[in-house]
């Protein structure tokens, strides 16, 4: 999955329509239909972008956004409006707004916008150099991987999986993917090769190695790396 898409619409056919064509291009998404049950939801997901309307039940747009912004979501906010008034704007930027989109709008714009958010949502991860994850910090220039300060040793091939798993937060990694990636297309090791590194980093990452929390196996697929249970 390409990241997690918050949408809220009360409008069901937009609502559904978005959500369909936004999967479609890979993306997980969740829909809220109205201002609480929105609050709610982007407070327990803390999703990389959400498409928020303006008029919703319960809460606004407006009053969702300062809420989640104020409990901390840095989430990319794209906000769906009917309204072209300079206050109403200058209201959703105060609130935390990123970006509007005036209703109605062209699907093909919007999806364009969404790759736009997510394109540079990458590019800042991998320039980036130093990355807080819980008790890990991990140094991608220095090449090194601190746990609650302390400096963990890690191999080269193990640190380029670890690095792969941290710009890759919540999506579903294949071995054939880790293969390519950290060994490259000419050498090229069995996927058994690939479990028995997950070994090594869960013994230095997990809380309990029999039972890991931060790389987690999909069967039959590969791998997940979720930074939260650092």
């Amino acid at each position: 999955m390409k990241g997690i898409v918050v949408v809220v619409e009360d409008e069901e056919a937009i609502r559904i329509g978005l959500r369909d064509s936004l999967e479609l291009e890979g993306y997980t998404v969740i829909t809220a239909q109205d201002g609480k049950v929105a609050e709610e939801v982007i407070l327990k997901e803390r999703p990389d972008l959400i498409i928020l309307d303006l008029m919703l039940p319960k809460q606004d747009g407006y009053e969702v956004c300062r809420k989640v912004r104020e409990k901390g979501v840095d989430s990319y906010v794209l906000m769906l409006t009917a309204k072209k008034e300079e206050l109403d704007r200058v209201q959703g930027f105060n609130a935390g707004t990123d970006d509007y989109m005036v209703k109605p709008f062209s699907l093909m714009e919007l999806l364009a916008k969404v790759k736009a958010v997510f394109r540079r949502m990458r590019i800042g991860k991998e320039e980036q150099e130093v990355h807080s994850l819980g008790t890990l910090e991990v140094d991608f220039k220095k090449y090194e991987v601190r746990k609650e300060g302390k400096l963990l040793e890690f191999s080269p091939k193990e640190f380029e999986i670890l690095r792969y798993f941290i710009l890759h937060p919540g999506e579903v990694v294949s071995r054939d993917d880790l293969l390519t990636v950290v060994w490259g297309y000419e050498v090229y090791p069995s996927t058994r090769t690939v479990d028995n590194f997950i070994v090594r980093l869960r013994q230095k990452l997990e809380k309990d190695a029999d039972n890991p929390a931060v790389i987690k196996s999909i069967r039959g697929v590969g791998y997940k790396f979720c930074p939260e249970a650092l």
